[in-house]
This record gives C-alpha cells, sequence and structure tokens, in this order.
C-alpha cells in the first residue's frame, strides 16, 4: 500500500476511534440532585430521562401538588447538569474532530490567483 492510502486508512480509523469515544462518553453521563431539603433524590441519563427517583420517608407530610413540583424542580436542576456535561463532550469531540478531518496541506477553497481548472471559461 502506498504512503497515502496508509495515511488515510489511519485517520479514517482515527474518526472512527472518535467517533465510537465520545458516543461512549455520551452514554456513561449519568447526574443526580438531591431537593433542598432532602426529601428527593432524582437521577437522569444524559439525554435527561429519568432513570433513578428516591422520596424520604418524610414526603407524607408534603401536598402531593408540592411533591409534584419537588420532583419536577430536583429533575430539572439533574438535567441541567446533565446537559452542561453532554455540551462540554460535544464541545471537545468538535475541536478534536475539526483536527482529524482537516487535510494536511489542503486549504477550504483554491487560491485566488490559481489558473482556471480545465473546461472552465
Amino acid at each position: 500500500m502506498s504512503w497515502a492510502m496508509d495515511e488515510l486508512e489511519a485517520r479514517a480509523r482515527r474518526q472512527l476511534e472518535s467517533l465510537a469515544d465520545v458516543n461512549e462518553r455520551l452514554a456513561r453521563i449519568i447526574e443526580t440532585e438531591t431537593s433542598p431539603d432532602g426529601e428527593v433524590w432524582a437521577e437522569v441519563d444524559g439525554s435527561g430521562a429519568l432513570t433513578g427517583l428516591r422520596l424520604s420517608d418524610r414526603v407524607g407530610k408534603v401536598s402531593g401538588k408540592q411533591l409534584e413540583q419537588l420532583i419536577v424542580a430536583t429533575a430539572n436542576v439533574a438535567c441541567q447538569k446533565a446537559f452542561a456535561q453532554r455540551a462540554k463532550i460535544i464541545e471537545d469531540f468538535s475541536e478534536e474532530f475539526a483536527g482529524l478531518v482537516a487535510v494536511p496541506g489542503s486549504t477550504d477553497s483554491p487560491p485566488s490567483d490559481s489558473p482556471p481548472s480545465a473546461g472552465s471559461g
């Protein structure tokens, strides 16, 4: 195989590894939050889906409406933390991947003083 093909294959492998890594990191996101009064504990995954919920034994002392609001507020904070973590992973990946897809020595467009290609003009 030529050097150019070897380099192309190596770049493609690094890109695939980078994609697999970011998918794994996103899949591992789990965030938790406990309400300020300790009545509710919520766990969410990286997409914001509620994956765990615990209520304290004292929770029966609040109304259903108050409990509903407490659960939603607590889960919301956990979601915000998960989404912040997700955004950081995506941001880091975007920077890394930009370097992996850039072709060394090339530019996005030809220089303005380059002669027209055959068949144009």
